[in-house]
């Protein structure tokens, strides 16, 4: 099966084909909505589909709709539920991408985040590579800035705010190149056009803080835990300058989509030699294991779909 055949849709299970809302929906046409990504990967050794940790996912999920002042009733242990149970029905033996999204339900005009009923719907769909050029991409520095925490928060997934994501991702791809690196409002890298960005310098691996206008993301918390316990390498969470990405060691992205992405040029600037370094490397295969329930140590990180 390569097709979504069920949703979770206002409180139930249906068919894909019956998950429908109106065209003069709140959440539609004034982006006050929320939403999540979620891997599910296939392990063919064990005949198992593993979902990447989902009550972390969930928990941002829900953080990301309280900033939309929404009151679901929802725990991440019960959204995990209604996810291991849509993907049984499903019954995919592939890896997959779980999207989850809570929207503002109502019909209607009028801006505003209270007085409007709030709903939650979750499908899943086949995916494998998100960009083309996943093992060597060649990205430019966008003339977009990453919108501010003051403005709109990327630290919630804010679906509204992804319209920034999509000027700068566009204007990348067609000027020719495969991603774009954005600046916050300080002039600091902040991420990609929707991953976290990591940097290698002299051995230290480096990775914009918080403050710096940055999704909390999932994967680059794993990454961190990963190069810490794993390979033992100092970590390091402060503002990255731009032109430090013209003489870095190793550079690359990462997010639940991109899993990890290896940038290879900045601007025509080779990273390194231009080539895969090795700290990227390692990490990459390391959470290729891991995510795919390869890896006892962190076998709690995976849900089996039973």
């Amino acid at each position: 099966m390569d097709q979504t055949q069920h949703a979770y849709f206002e409180g139930k299970i249906v068919p894909f084909g019956d998950a429908k809302i109106s065209i003069a929906t709140h959440g539609l046409n004034y982006g006050t909505a929320a939403f999540g990504g979620l891997r599910g990967y296939w392990n063919a050794g064990q005949k198992k589909l593993f979902v990447f940790r989902p009550l972390d996912h969930f928990k941002r999920f829900l953080h990301s709709a309280k900033v939309l002042a929404m009151d679901l009733p929802h725990t991440p242990e019960s959204l995990t539920k209604i996810t291991m149970e849509l993907l049984k029905v499903d019954g995919w033996q592939q890896d997959v991408y779980v999207r989850p999204l809570c929207y503002k339900a109502d019909a209607g005009i009028g801006v505003r985040l209270h007085d409007l009923r709030d709903e939650v719907s979750i499908f899943a769909t086949p995916f494998g590579a998100y960009g083309k050029n996943e093992d060597g991409a060649h990205v430019t520095i966008s003339s977009w800035r990453r919108i501010d925490d003051n403005v709109i928060p990327a630290r919630g997934k804010i679906s509204g705010a992804y319209a920034n994501s999509a000027l700068i991702k566009t204007d990348a791809i067609r000027a020719g190149f495969d991603e774009a690196l954005v600046l916050d409002q300080n002039g600091h890298i902040s991420e990609g056009t929707a991953m976290n960005v990591f940097m290698v310098r002299d051995g230290v691996l480096i990775t914009p803080p918080v403050y710096d206008n940055i999704l909390e993301g999932i994967t680059r918390r794993t990454i961190l835990e990963l190069a810490k316990n794993e390979l033992g390498l100092p970590v390091l969470e402060r503002s990255i300058d731009r032109t430090e990405t013209f003489v870095c060691d190793e550079l690359f992205l990462t997010g639940t989509a991109a899993q990890v992405t290896v940038i290879t040029k900045v601007d025509y600037r080779a990273v390194g030699n231009g080539k895969i370094g090795p700290i990227t490397a390692s990490l990459r295969d390391l959470f290729n294991e891991v995510v795919h329930g390869k890896v006892e140590k962190y076998n709690h990180w995976n849900a089996a779909v039973e």
